[in-house]
């Protein structure tokens, strides 16, 4: 995989039509593009026909099933890019330029990039059954005893595989670790003049919340882009807010692999800040999920039929890069939401007897004083047909020392077994986060009785092989359980964390599906702007229509309401897999792991 990613586009031109020759010679003798389409559809179709058909005198049934059924979803997308309506859709033709590198009209060297060819290089191999997806074939003994020590050697080796991986993954709970954070904590509680009983009130950690370069420079070491990207936002008036406990968890002598993705979400980089720059000239609009489309009233979201988000606050203790809301969240010192709004929101869920769960967030909502929170949660619980409340926060892991007795009683109070529900939802993104505080606030709100779920957002530093396993078992342990992996959207300006499509369904199928059941309970998803998540393991509701000279796929979403009521589609440009791979490689991982990405669709 290395060699290949780094061949120029003419050797991958080459690659490509060594993969399927027959592809090859329709493309060079067709008389026009129409002529060309109608040539490949008949290809594709006798070659599907073949594959299963048992009276077929080629050798194609003669491939393993695994392989087969690769076959037949390759080419399913490779009938999707060749068709018109999905080149207007687009308003790209992938069919056109492969036919122009084929007859030598297109300069090779600029024109398409090397993402596009390596993506038909692989859909290429995959219709003729050359995907080499797999490992060796299990072949089982007849013997019965046999067959299951056979068996038994197999899944173990499958588990030292994962056993072996997810071993080297940083914890929170690691001894090294532990030690770091402390010794970063202490330089923290110098710096401020506190003591070790201010440092566990949340509070002093609120009050001196670091929103400043030159605080921060002075409790960590930066890197030069880091440095570069906290410059820029201070340039363009971009805030940032860390809360000392969180910064505790960055590594003491600088960024390393086991606090990059606690970095990320946190400290902006130069990129992030110049494109909110200029979408801001621009006026472009930050609102990317369409919530203001899905707001009848001042704050309230609602985008399913049963459950409603309520807003009551605007700020969180810090503020995270890649956070969809990112864009309406005021700083803890002059956020705020009036009490009418929230009255009149609270007031419009009890007249809609419609809604059986309230989701309350914004920002942060345990960032309220307890009495306030106490009053909206007493009036919620007031509504008969409010069967469920959630709370969603991220001071779980920002600011542990948040989850007090006092605030766990408040919870319990109107959490009745066979009546209501809390819960509370949270953002666990890496093992590095689930720290001993972590685990005591957790455990806090477990002995109440009341579960906490996590939804990972599945970003780029948190995607490499096995990361997310890691994670999972980390948090069943801690007694978080799993609900949601979001993949990343295609907001511009949090391009630096988003992940191929492909990797979060290669990750379920390779990486999760080999967890117990109990670990691997979240679903991995796509929130679709304005309509709510898709399921990513569901072909029904998405499907691939094109790949653009850059190497990009296209997205045709099917909203989950699609087998209900006709609703539009959504059309969502990925990040290609070739940048993602090159990047992997530039950060010292090695792209050959994730070869099999190119066959998740």
């Amino acid at each position: 995989m290395k060699s290949i990613l780094n061949k120029d586009v003419a050797d991958l031109c080459k690659l490509m039509w060594d993969a399927d020759p027959a592809i090859y010679k329709i493309l060079t003798e067709s008389e026009s593009a129409a002529d060309a389409r109608n040539q490949f559809f008949n290809y594709l179709a006798d070659m599907e026909r073949h594959y299963f058909n048992i009276y077929s005198d080629r050798n194609l049934k003669e491939l393993h099933i695994c392989e087969r059924n690769n076959a037949k979803e390759c080419i399913g997308v490779l009938k999707n890019i060749i068709r018109t309506e999905n080149e207007v859709l687009t308003g790209f033709s992938a069919l056109k330029i492969l036919r122009e590198l084929a007859q030598g009209i297109l300069e090779i060297i600029s024109f398409p990039g090397p993402g596009f060819i390596m993506e038909f290089i692989a859909l290429f191999r995959g219709i003729n059954g050359n995907s080499r997806i797999t490992d060796e074939i299990l072949s089982l003994p007849e013997n019965h005893l046999m067959a299951s020590q056979v068996r038994s050697r197999k899944l173990n080796a499958y588990a030292e595989k994962q056993d072996l991986s997810i071993k080297i993954i940083p914890k929170g709970t690691d001894a090294l670790l532990v030690n770091d954070h402390e010794k970063v904590k202490r330089k923290i509680l110098l710096f401020f003049g506190a003591s070790e009983e201010d440092w566990i009130k949340d509070k002093w950690q609120i009050q001196h919340i670091i929103s400043d370069v030159q605080t921060l420079k002075a409790l960590v070491d930066l890197s030069a882009d880091e440095l570069e990207g906290l410059d820029s936002a201070h340039k363009n008036g971009i805030p940032f807010q860390i809360t000392p406990y969180y910064l505790s968890l960055f590594n003491s002598a600088g960024p390393c692999q086991a606090d990059r993705a606690i970095r990320a979400q946190v400290l902006p980089g130069k990129g992030y800040c110049e494109l909110v720059a200029s979408n801001r000239q621009l006026n472009v609009d930050m609102d990317f999920m369409g919530e203001k489309s899905t707001s009848p009233i001042p704050g309230i979201t609602r985008r399913y039929p049963q459950i409603v988000i309520l807003k009551p606050i605007d700020t969180c203790p810090q503020l995270c890069v890649y956070c969809q809301r990112n864009w309406e969240m005021k700083s803890i010192h002059n956020g705020g939401v009036s009490s009418q709004i929230v009255d009149n929101a609270i007031r419009w869920i009890r007249d809609n007897q419609h809604i059986s769960e309230v989701l309350i967030t914004g920002g942060d909502p345990l960032m309220l004083p307890d009495e306030y929170l106490e009053k909206i949660l007493t009036k919620l619980a007031k509504i008969n047909h409010i069967e469920r409340i959630r709370i969603g926060t991220r001071v779980p892991v920002t600011l542990p020392f948040r989850i007090t007795p006092e605030l766990v009683a408040i919870l319990k109070h109107n959490h009745v077994l066979g009546l209501r529900e809390i819960c509370l939802v949270t953002h666990f993104e890496h093992p590095a986060e689930i720290t001993p505080e972590a685990i005591a606030a957790i455990r806090m709100i477990r002995e109440a009785g009341m579960s906490i779920y996590n939804q990972q957002v599945f970003t780029y530093y948190n995607s490499h092989r096995y990361e997310t396993s890691a994670l999972r078992r980390a948090l069943k342990l801690a007694g978080v359980d799993p609900y949601y992996s979001f993949n990343t959207k295609g907001k511009t300006e949090t391009d630096d964390f988003r992940v191929p499509i492909a990797r979060i369904q290669q990750e379920r199928k390779e990486e999760a599906r080999f967890l117990p059941g109990m670990v691997r309970t979240d679903e991995p998803v796509f929130n679709v702007p304005k309509l709510g998540k898709s399921h990513l393991r569901a072909w029904q509701d998405h499907e691939i229509i094109m790949i653009t000279p850059s190497g990009e796929r296209v997205y045709r979403f099917y909203p989950w309401e699609s087998r209900v009521t006709f609703v539009d589609d959504y059309l969502y440009t990925d990040t290609p897999i070739f940048d993602y791979l090159k990047r992997l490689e530039r950060n010292h991982e090695h792209p050959e792991k994730y070869s099999t990405i190119w066959y998740y669709f």
